[in-house]
C-alpha cells in the first residue's frame, strides 16, 4: 500500500527539488537558506505572486501559477502560510491544491496553527499517498536566514526521518515530539508563555515610565534579578525606544495566544494570565496596530503614548 511504500523511502538529500508555499518573512528567508546550502529551490507560490518576484530571482525558482504546479515540480514542499484557513485551503480536497498528484511527495508544514489543522493536513496528505509532518519554528527572520531555527516536529516518524536532512539545513536544534498535532500543541505553549512575558514586560516598563524611573537602568536591574527573561533581551530596548520593526507581529501573537486558550478550554482549564495577554494583543489588532512587532504592546501600557488604555 502507499503508506508502506512511503515508509521505506530514503531520506531527502540536496539537491532535492524544494517548493516553498508562503514567501513572507519566514518562507523567504528559509528559501534563501536552503538555496545557500545546496538545495534546489524549484518553485515558489504565494497568494500575492508579485511578492515573490525578488526571491524568485535570488534563488532561481519559478513562481508557480497554481498549487498543483508546485507539487508537480517538487519532491518536497515546505509551507509557511498565515493561519488555519490558509492551510486548509492549500490542502483543499477539491479544486487547486497541493494534493493534486501528491503521491510519494513530502510536505513540511511550518506555520503555527491549531493542532487539529496540522492533524487534518497530515490526514489529507496521507489519503493522497503523500507524507506530511509539522515542523513548528521558534526563531525569527535572522534565524531562518542563518539556519539556526529551533524546530518542534511531529507526525509519522518515517516521514520525519525522511525530512531530517532538510530540517538540519534550517535549524540548530530539532525535537521530535510524537504523532500529528504534538508539535503544534508544544508551539502553542511556547508562544503563550512568550506573549505573557512580553505583556508583563510592557507593563513593568510602562509603570516605570509613569513613575519617572530611568528605563535603561530599570532594564539593567531587571536583567540581573528575577525579572530577567529572554523577552527582556529581545524586546526591552525596543519597547523603550518605540522601535517596533516587525519580526513577529502582534496580530500573530493574538492568533497564537488564542490557539493556546482554545486548547485550555478543550481540557477545562482556566488560564487568566494567558487570557489577559491575548486580550491585549486582540486590542492591538482592533486599534489597527496589529502589524507592529509584538513589542508594540508597550503602546498600550505607556501613558504618554497614543494607544492608551
Amino acid at each position: 500500500m502507499a503508506t508502506a511504500y512511503l515508509a521505506a523511502m530514503e531520506p531527502l538529500k540536496a539537491p532535492s527539488r524544494v517548493g516553498i508555499v508562503g514567501t513572507g518573512r519566514m518562507g523567504a528567508n528559509i528559501a534563501l537558506r536552503l538555496n545557500d546550502t545546496g538545495w534546489n529551490v524549484e518553485a515558489l507560490y504565494d497568494a500575492d505572486p508579485a511578492s515573490a518576484n525578488v526571491l524568485s530571482e535570488q534563488v532561481g525558482a519559478v513562481i508557480a501559477a497554481t498549487l498543483a504546479d508546485v507539487t508537480d515540480l517538487c519532491d518536497v514542499v515546505l509551507t509557511a502560510v498565515s493561519d488555519d484557513a490558509a492551510t486548509l485551503s492549500i490542502f483543499a480536497e477539491k479544486g487547486d491544491s497541493l494534493l493534486a498528484g501528491a503521491k510519494d511527495k513530502l510536505f513540511i508544514n511550518c506555520a503555527t496553527l491549531s493542532p487539529a489543522v496540522h492533524v487534518e493536513a497530515e490526514r489529507r496528505a496521507r489519503s493522497n499517498g503523500a507524507q506530511a509532518i509539522e515542523a513548528c519554528m521558534a526563531g525569527s527572520m535572522p534565524q531562518a536566514r542563518s539556519g539556526t531555527l529551533f524546530l518542534m516536529c511531529a507526525g509519522d516518524r518515517d516521514a520525519f526521518e525522511r525530512s531530517r536532512p532538510l530540517l538540519e539545513a534550517m535549524a540548530s536544534e530539532i525535537h521530535y515530539l510524537g504523532g500529528p498535532g504534538k508539535a503544534a500543541e508544544t508551539k502553542a505553549l511556547v508562544n503563550m508563555l512568550m506573549n505573557i512575558n512580553t505583556a508583563g514586560l510592557a507593563e513593568g516598563l510602562g509603570l516605570g515610565d509613569s513613575l519617572g524611573l530611568d528605563l535603561t537602568e530599570l532594564r539593567e536591574i531587571f536583567s540581573k534579578t528575577g525579572a530577567a527573561s529572554r523577552v527582556l533581551e529581545t524586546d526591552g530596548a525596543d519597547m523603550q525606544m518605540r522601535d517596533h520593526e516587525t519580526y513577529f507581529s502582534a496580530a500573530h501573537a493574538a492568533k497564537d495566544s488564542n490557539i493556546a486558550l482554545q486548547l485550555a478550554r478543550d481540557v477545562g482549564l482556566n488560564l487568566p494570565l494567558a487570557a489577559a495577554a491575548a486580550a491585549q494583543y486582540d486590542r492591538m489588532v482592533t486599534q489597527g496596530i496589529g502589524d507592529l512587532d509584538k513589542s508594540g504592546i508597550a503602546e498600550l501600557t505607556f501613558q504618554s503614548r497614543r494607544a492608551k488604555s
